[in-house]
Order: structure tokens, then sequence, then C-alpha cells
């Protein structure tokens, strides 16, 4: 299913405190593929997803949806046309045993499946299907919990929002396998990743670098590396970008 955004702008907080996040942000998702948006901190990155999600609205501009207008809907619906989003910071869930929190995510799911996934994050079954979702996980095993209920569910649009974060090493291999794998076998899945990895801006197929509320950079690996290199959190940012060419000399590194 496609996504678009159509000149998206949003704003936060009211009155002098009023804040725009996004500037007019144009992007297209297509089916089949990987996308990756990265950038600076504070540059809009999450916002983008929760405006897809639904979590924000904007303040301007829409959301397309295979061709339907979704602004005005909620969460719920949204998740019902199989759009899914994997927080940052994952909530958790007291009383709820791991085995039930996954099965929400898909009903139809059966125990080996499970174990299969578990194993996948770098959980063992044995250990953890019958804990409590709750304060005695870390933020990384919540982490992961959360991204494999994303893909296990009947998800036409996985919205990953920095999936490595508190995930160590071994995990992070183990989860950037599953999302890979979990997006080549499905059926015309889009995978939209926040993210500063490394390895998931290769494994990529476009990626889309935000800063200062715009889309200041779509492209490959090959044509975004430099400017990773460069460092675009800097003050010369727009020089870096390629804007302002004769001056690209001046970034600081």
């Amino acid at each position: 299913m496609m996504i678009t955004l159509e000149k998206i702008s949003l704003k936060l907080g009211q009155g002098r405190e009023e804040t725009e996040i996004l500037n007019e942000i144009s992007l297209r998702f297509d089916p089949g593929k990987i996308y990756v948006i990265t950038g600076p901190n504070g540059g809009g990155k999450t916002s983008i997803a929760k405006i897809i999600m639904g979590i924000y609205q904007p303040f301007s501009g829409k959301i397309l949806y295979n061709g339907e207008d979704i602004s005005g809907l909620s969460i719920t619906e949204r998740g019902k046309r199989g759009i899914r989003y994997a927080f940052q910071s994952p909530p958790r869930f007291k009383g709820i045993e791991i085995e039930r929190l996954l099965k929400l995510a898909n009903p139809d799911v059966n125990l080996k499946e499970l174990r299969s996934i578990m194993v996948k994050i770098g959980l063992c079954p044995e250990d953890y299907l019958e804990r409590i979702a709750d304060n005695s996980l870390s933020g990384g095993e919540m982490k992961r919990l959360e991204v494999a209920s994303v893909l296990l569910s009947r998800t036409k649009v996985a919205i990953l929002d920095e999936p490595e974060a508190g995930v160590d090493l071994w995990g992070f291999e183990q989860l950037l396998n599953l999302v890979i794998n979990s997006h080549r076998q499905a059926e015309d899945r889009t995978t939209i990743i926040i993210s500063h990895s490394e390895k998931f801006l290769e494994a990529a197929d476009e990626i889309i670098v935000v800063a200062e509320g715009k889309v200041q950079k779509q492209g490959k690996m090959d044509a975004i590396r430099p400017l990773i290199m460069e460092g675009i959190q800097c003050r010369w940012r727009k020089i870096c970008l390629g804007e302002e060419e004769n001056y690209g000399s001046q970034c600081s590194r």
C-alpha cells in the first residue's frame, strides 16, 4: 500500500509557545520498499512517523493511503487498514503476559510461530513467554518485543522508530535480520524505519534525510553517505547538503 504525504506541516504548543515542527513535507512511500528516515535529533523524523500513524494531526496538508485521504482517521482506523507503529520507547503492560501481548498483535499465531519469532529476536521463549510485560523487562527487551508484535501483525505499513535503541550488539544483529527478512517475506509491505544506524541505512531502498522540519535530501546510500560523513548536524547544515556548494569547505566536522 502506498503512503503519500502532501505538503504536511505540523505545529505543536499554543500561542507564543507554538513551534513549527514540520514545514510542508511531501513524501511518497511505495509498497515493497524499505525506507530509512535519518537526520539530526529534533529535525522532525519521529514527527513524520507519528503523523502517518495519526498520533499527531497535521496543521495543514493531507495523507493519502492507497489513494484514500486518511488525514482525519483515528489511530484505530489506521491500524485496521494495516498501518502499525513501534514506539521509540515502548509502553509497559501490567498483568499481561508476553505470549498474550504477542497474540493481541495476531490472534491467529500459534505457539510454534511465537517460539520462532522469540528466538529470532534473541529472547528464549521458555524464559520469556510467561513473563509479564512490565518494568521487570529492560528497555532493550521491550524494544525487541515491540518490533516483533508489529511484524507479527497483518502489517501493510510497518513504522519502526529507532528499533536499535537500547538493544545490545548481539540483539541488534538478530533484530536487523528479522526486520529485513520479514519485509522480504511480506507481500508488498512498506517498511519505514527511523534510524541513525549505518546497517539500517545500508539495507534501505531509499534514505530520507530530514533536518529543521524539511526533507533535505532523498536517495540511495551512495548519494547520502557523503552527507552523513560531513555531519549534517553542523551549523553549516544547508551548505553541507549542497545548497551552496561554493562554501562546502566551511562545514565543521
